[in-house]
């Protein structure tokens, strides 16, 4: 059986935790920091969950995360 190719875009993009459930990072944290608050810019450093009906979809991406 053949080997299954990652999409790197998303393996930038994605984590799996210990026990498997995929986190990505936020959105708007790349450019234009100065006008935006400490909190938000605080609140866009952190990880969160990939939503349910992603997380089938990332996992076909990513063959070898877990």
């Amino acid at each position: 059986m053949p080997k299954l190719k990652t999409n790197r875009a998303a393996a930038k993009r994605f984590r799996a935790t210990g026990r498997g459930k995929i986190r990505r990072r936020k959105a708007f944290k790349n450019h234009l920091l100065e006008p935006k608050k400490t909190s938000r810019k605080r609140r866009l450093s952190k990880l969160t969950f990939v939503n349910e009906r992603d997380a089938e979809k990332v996992e076909q991406m990513l063959p070898y995360m877990k």
